[in-house]
Parts: structure tokens; sequence; C-alpha cells
């Protein structure tokens, strides 16, 4: 793929996750943005919930579901498309789109944040396009920040995981979901966190974020796993699994 942020841009992606966010749940498994938002809200255990930042939002669900505790929270995307749909769905209070079913043929869907008691907390969300590992200046002063599924998409994850605290409040969160499917497509090999030999010892990306978050965040607890399904047509899934980490950032 010469430019993988074209593949976000494409309609089908698209419509394949308004459905991971917003349609059904497939074979069992929760509503993943759900559940990665409540994850994070259950962590925060008495700590402030007034600023939120959802970077690698997509289209949104996490970040709304995240502002029925927050007074504010920005979604950030690298898709602009994502974050017109952001836009779209907060202003309509819907989500509306064609789901894939077979060939060409799909079917049209519409869920409204109403239904899914979204709809007060919409009012307290902002969506924008921005680069994960170049965050412009006014991203700062959050109680909690979640990157769902983002670290194994970036060019260069060193970068957001080595100066992302320069925006958490002390003792504020810092929240990672991934599967860990680093490929070079989006990501150098010289620049994945982890999978791979070091010094011929197998280096897991958990092992690379300890030693990349360390001198700024402790981990909380054992790491756990989220299931997670993307429907892709009516008789295409992937089922997948996201190894969930929470950080306390140390006070300066």
């Amino acid at each position: 793929m010469n430019n993988p942020s074209d593949y976000y841009e494409n309609d089908t992606t698209l419509a394949q996750y308004l459905e991971f966010h917003f349609g059904e749940s497939w074979h069992g498994e929760a509503n993943f943005p759900k559940e990665l938002a409540e994850a994070a809200l259950e962590a925060l255990n008495g700590r402030e919930t007034c600023r939120a930042l959802d970077i690698g939002c997509a289209v949104g669900r996490t970040t709304l579901e995240l502002a029925r505790h927050f007074d504010h929270v920005d979604g950030v995307d690298f898709s602009q498309s994502f974050v017109n749909t952001c836009r779209d769905v907060v202003a309509s209070g819907r989500a509306r789109y064609a789901r894939p079913e077979e060939g060409e043929l799909a079917s049209y869907q519409e869920r409204s944040l109403a239904a899914l008691g979204l709809a007060e907390a919409a009012q307290r969300v902002a969506f924008h396009q921005g680069d994960a590992c170049d965050l412009g200046q006014d991203y700062r002063d959050y109680d909690l920040v979640l990157a769902g599924n983002l670290i194994d998409r970036l060019y260069k994850p060193s970068l957001f995981l080595e100066t992302i605290h320069e925006r958490i409040n002390d003792l504020g969160l810092l929240v990672i979901a991934s599967p860990y499917t680093w490929l070079e497509d989006y990501t150098p090999k010289s620049e994945w966190v982890g999978g791979y030999l070091k010094n011929g010892e197998p280096f897991t990306t958990l092992d690379g974020l300890k030693d990349m978050l360390a001198p700024h965040f402790r981990l909380l607890g054992e790491p756990r796993s989220l299931p997670f399904v993307i429907r892709e047509t009516r008789n295409k899934f992937q089922h997948s699994f996201s190894e969930l980490t929470i950080w306390e950032k140390l006070p300066a």
C-alpha cells in the first residue's frame, strides 16, 4: 500500500468502521469502542474528569462514551474523512451508512445517538484532524489520554509514546489498547515498539512500552485482553484481541 492513509479514506472502510462503532455486536463480542471507554473510566477511580483526549478516534464512539463522564473530550484522527463523519454524526444526531453485504450489495443502516444514550454527551465533544506523532500545542492538560488500536498504525510510535506525558496532568492516565499488529505498510520495522528479537531474545511490545514510558509513567495492574470484531461483509469478519494497558503519569 503506497499510502496507508488512503485505506481510511475509502467509503467501504468508513462504513465498516461505522458498523464497528455504532452497529450490531457480532459473534458474542461486546461493542469494543464502548468497552474501551468503560475500561478507561473505571481505571480513573476518583481522578479528575475535566478533559480527555481520544487519539486515533476513528468515527467517534469512544470519544462520545468518554463524554458521558468528562466535561470535555477531544477526538483526534489522522483521517479527514473519519473526522468529517464524526462531526456529521454529532450534528445530525445519528450515524447513517451503507453496510457492505455481498459484492455490490449493501444495506442502509441508521443509528441514533439518542437511542444509544449519547445525545447529551455529544454536546461535550470536539473532533479534529491531527497527527498523533505531531500534535499541536493546544492538546494538553488532560486527565486522560486514550489511544485505542493506534500505536501499531503510527509511522513513528516512539514520537507519540515519548512525548505524550507533556499533555497529561500529574497522576492522570494514559490508556493504550493495541493488537500489536506490526506491519511495514504502516510502521518501518526499525520503528516497531516490539515484536522482534533483541539480543537474541523475544522483545514484546509490552517490553517496549515499559522502556519508553518508564521515565514518566507507572503501569497500573496487569495487561488485559479486549476482543473486537470488525464486520467486513455479511460473511467475512475480523476477530482480533487488543491488549489494554493503563499507565499513571508520575508527578513531576
